[in-house]
C-alpha cells in the first residue's frame, strides 16, 4: 500500500501515492488504524502561510551545454507519461518516474543542480501544466539517465497545509528551492512511502 498519513497535533493528511487523492482528517482517527505508512509531523509556529523571502535575485547559474540537451528529451519523456493513460493514475505514473534511479550511485550537488536548472530552462514553452511535481520528476528521471540517484522528495507543510515535490542533494539540502522549502516533511522517496533513510541503512540493505 502506497499511503501515507501525515500526522500532527491538529490534523491527519493522508496521501495515496496510487491515486493522488490527498484527504484531511481529524486527529481523532488513529493513524494506524489506516493501515498506512505514517510520519510524523514536527509543529511549527504559526506564519498564516507567509514566509520572508530575499529581495535580491541569485545570480544566474549558467548550465552546461549538454544538460541543456538532455533536458529536453527528459522533459518530453515526463510530458508523455503525464498525458499518456488514465488521468487517475497520473500522479502514481509521475511518481514512478521519480523514483526510476533508485538503485543507482547518488548525483553530486553540482548534478543535482543542472538538472533541475535545465529542466527548468526546457520547460518554459511546454503548452501543459508544468508544476513542483513535474519540475522534479523530470530532474530525477533526467538524472536517472545520466546514471545517478535522484534523492527525490514529497512532503507536506502545515499552516496551511500543502505539499510540495523537489530534489535534495547529497548533503540533504533542497536543490534550487526556496528558503520554506525547509518546512516540509518528506513523505515519499525513491525507497517508498515514509520518511527518507540514510544512505549507509540502504546500502546494509
Amino acid at each position: 500500500m502506497n499511503t501515507v498519513v501525515a500526522h500532527a497535533e491538529h490534523v491527519c493528511v493522508v496521501i495515496d501515492y496510487d491515486t493522488g487523492q490527498t484527504e484531511l482528517r481529524p486527529t481523532s482517527a488513529a493513524p494506524s488504524s489506516l493501515g498506512a505508512t505514517v510520519v510524523a509531523l514536527p509543529e511549527t509556529a504559526l506564519s498564516w502561510g507567509t514566509v520572508e523571502q530575499s529581495a535580491v535575485l541569485p545570480e544566474p547559474v549558467p548550465i552546461p551545454i549538454r544538460w541543456r540537451i538532455a533536458a529536453v528529451p527528459a522533459v518530453l519523456a515526463t510530458a508523455a507519461v503525464w498525458a499518456a493513460g488514465p488521468r487517475r493514475s497520473r500522479f502514481s505514473r509521475l511518481v514512478r518516474l521519480a523514483c526510476r534511479g533508485r538503485g543507482l550511485a547518488p548525483a553530486t550537488v553540482s548534478q543535482a543542480r543542472y538538472a533541475v536548472l535545465a529542466v527548468r530552462w526546457a520547460a518554459r514553452l511546454l503548452p501543459m501544466r508544468w508544476a513542483c511535481l513535474e519540475d522534479s520528476t523530470a530532474a530525477a528521471f533526467l538524472l536517472s539517465t545520466a546514471r545517478r540517484r535522484a534523492e527525490w522528495r514529497h512532503g507536506v507543510a502545515l499552516d496551511p497545509v500543502r505539499l510540495h515535490a523537489w530534489i535534495v542533494g547529497p548533503n540533504g539540502e533542497p536543490v534550487e528551492e526556496p528558503t520554506d522549502t525547509a518546512l516540509y516533511t518528506a513523505t515519499f522517496t525513491p525507497d517508498g512511502p515514509g520518511r527518507h533513510r540514510p544512505t549507509e541503512e540502504r546500502t546494509n540493505e
